[in-house]
């Protein structure tokens, strides 16, 4: 396979996509990184097959040999619902529901299904917050399931599970006692449990794994700042603190730095996760002025740039190796979901349905093209795009799409 620019500074990265499956929220890397050539441009006519969905999410889809998987609630979370699609025509092969009695809040912007499934070989990994985590097999037979806490706050969950080598890694982050996990696919043993010291606020976002100094680490970003954790044992590794609070994106990392913003307004940061302990002093390289008020979009670098639109729809490019700022400029809409890269293009999907294709460059915004769906203004677009197979899989409050050029 030849090794792109995108992925020469980080091999890691190149090992997860030799054998690309969208198996978990963002893909193999958990960052948004595909190597397939995916579609450029599309419109309504593009659109292979469109298929009602039962209930309300925000989780994208991912797969598993010829199906593809989401969630939706119905009734305010009362049933939480793992679907399984066929993905020649998206026909619903089966649905599994899980009734939920007690009480959970959740903000107007999450929703009771907001974490993305997870697969690995037959196995398909479910988390429904205070409704616990279920693993089926990818026929629809229950395997096991776990309760993992109340999860109180009026925020809801959002974190999604990501599988590696038979391990189900889940940030169980909340307004209360948080924690980070280990569990087995097989069984739900749990292997290990580490507290986490977000209180009084957790920070929703997934981990991500990656590799720095040859030891697997587990990277996670929070209301403090990012941390990263001993994949094996579940040890916290260091701390670097951040600028603000929430820590909702994923940060991304490249070059050898993770680059990581809060959620709340604030800074852009680059941090070394080569330390131990306390960092912020030590392995802070650099941080640069946010513009645009809240991100919910993750970062993402491309050829030494790091593009960020935050909620708002304003788009920053910044230099990867110092912070310095290429260009600031804005897309129309509201923005939810996070982006994805190609080794040429970004993406990013506004909460009206319209997708965004950037060539970034450090002298403007350079659009290839705008790409809308659907004209219903009553339908929200607040998953992240999955690229599956050459195709692109969305879903809305009501639908899950396959596009494709073809």
């Amino acid at each position: 396979m030849k090794i792109n620019q995108l992925i020469l500074p980080f091999l890691f990265i190149t090992q997860l996509l030799e054998a690309e499956n969208w198996s978990s929220f963002r893909g193999p890397t958990g960052m948004g990184v595909t190597e397939k050539i995916i579609p450029t441009s599309w419109n309504t006519d593009s659109i292979l097959w469109k298929k009602s969905i039962s209930g309300e999410g925000q989780s994208s889809a991912v797969e598993a040999g010829n199906k593809i998987f989401l969630t939706a609630s119905e009734n305010s979370g009362d049933k939480r619902s793992l679907l399984c699609f066929s993905k020649k025509e998206g026909k619903l092969l089966w649905q599994k529901t899980v009734n939920y009695k007690g009480e959970e809040y959740s903000h107007r912007m999450n929703g009771w299904c907001t974490p993305t499934p997870a697969t690995e070989g037959d196995r398909v990994v479910a988390f429904f917050g205070p409704a616990g985590m279920h693993c089926f097999n990818t026929d629809g037979r229950k395997i096991w399931e776990l309760q993992l806490g109340d999860f109180p706050g009026s925020w809801g969950a959002a974190a999604s599970p990501i599988i590696i080598d038979g391990i189900v890694y889940q940030n169980c982050d909340s307004m209360g006692p948080s924690r980070l996990i280990a569990i087995t696919l097989e069984t739900g043993k749990i292997l290990w449990d580490t507290p986490r010291v977000e209180k009084p606020r957790g920070g929703w976002s997934t981990p991500i794994c990656i590799t720095a100094n040859k030891r697997k680490q587990l990277i996670l970003n929070g209301e403090y700042g990012v941390r990263g954790y001993d994949i094996n044992h579940g040890k916290e590794l260091w701390f670097c603190k951040g600028f603000n609070g929430r820590g909702s994106p994923i940060p991304f990392y490249g070059n050898g730095l993770l680059y990581v913003v809060n959620g709340k307004p604030g800074d852009l940061y680059a941090v070394s996760p080569k330390g131990l302990g306390d960092v912020t002093k030590s392995h802070l390289k650099w941080h640069a002025k946010r513009n645009g008020g809240r991100d919910l979009p993750s970062p993402m670098m491309l050829n030494d740039m790091v593009l960020v639109t935050s909620m708002s729809g304003v788009i920053t490019c910044y230099d990867a190796k110092n912070g310095k700022t290429h260009w600031i400029d804005r897309l129309q809409g509201a923005f939810s979901g996070s982006p994805i890269v190609t080794s040429k293009h970004y993406y990013v999907q506004s909460e009206s349905g319209t997708t965004y294709v950037i060539l970034p460059n450090k002298k403007n915004l350079k659009i290839i093209s705008q790409n809308k769906i659907s004209d219903d203004v009553e339908e929200i677009f607040r998953a992240t795009l999955s690229p599956i197979d050459g195709k692109i899989y969305t879903r809305s409050n009501k639908f899950l799409y396959c596009i494709s050029s073809e």
